[in-house]
């Protein structure tokens, strides 16, 4: 057989087994984990098949070098570092960020069973009252911080925060271990996780800001170097 002829036939089957999706996809993405090279470390993700529409969003996002220098342009510590607006890429210092992104967003997809413990990576939303259906932003998102809770402090949530809807026992569990902002639950669409790299979480978390009155953003940049698909570890 002709060397040429055999290699199309290798590259045929390949392929076969993984077809492209119409969507810059290919099957296999979606069984593969994002990693994520900070100025401040690496982060891999692993993101929800509960929530596909997301799912495949950032995948795209990804394969397409999209996220590679885009800044964590807002950080409040002990609750979460956001990131995914592509006007940052080259903002000067002084310019408030996150009004940035594709024209389209993305439906919401709230599932019981995914809620914000720390390390969760969600979706960035414009607010209610502008934004009823709570749809997500087509590109930005951000990684839950949080903290942890007592008790007092989760029964406060449930009253003041969450106008008395009852946090399920298991999830206070975790919101008392790990840590989170139970808050958020239900508001805005929980996609994936951090399998690695939550002491870089921290880190981002930790660096000063200009505080709310510049938009919360780092005195100095944080940066993602670059985002790829990776295979499962």
């Amino acid at each position: 057989m002709h060397k040429r002829y055999f290699a199309w036939l290798v590259c045929a089957a390949l392929t076969g087994c993984n077809p492209r999706l119409g969507n810059g996809l290919r099957k296999n993405d979606r069984s593969r984990d994002v990693e994520m090279k900070t100025t401040k470390g690496t982060l891999v993700i692993r993101l929800y098949d509960e929530t596909p529409l997301h799912r495949d969003n950032f995948l795209q996002l990804v394969k397409s070098h999209y996220y590679d220098g885009i800044l964590f342009h807002r950080v409040i510590k002990n609750f979460m570092i956001q990131g995914g607006d592509p006007e940052s890429r080259q903002a000067a210092d002084t310019t408030k960020l996150g009004n940035g992104g594709p024209a389209y967003t993305i439906p919401a997809e709230f599932r019981p069973d995914l809620f914000h413990f720390k390390g969760v990576v969600a979706a960035a939303r414009e607010g209610d009252e502008v934004n009823p259906e709570k749809a997500s932003s087509g590109s930005q998102f951000y990684i839950v911080q949080g903290k942890t809770f007592s008790e007092a402090g989760l029964d406060s949530v449930e009253r003041f925060r969450l106008k008395g809807i009852k946090i399920p026992e298991a999830r206070r569990t975790v919101y008392r271990s790990v840590g989170g902002t139970p808050h958020l639950d239900g508001s805005y669409t929980v996609f994936g996780r951090v399998l690695y790299g939550l002491a870089v979480v921290d880190s981002i978390a930790a660096v000063p800001t200009h505080g709310r009155s510049g938009g919360d953003r780092p005195l100095g940049d944080v940066r993602i170097i670059r985002a790829r698909l990776i295979r499962r570890r």
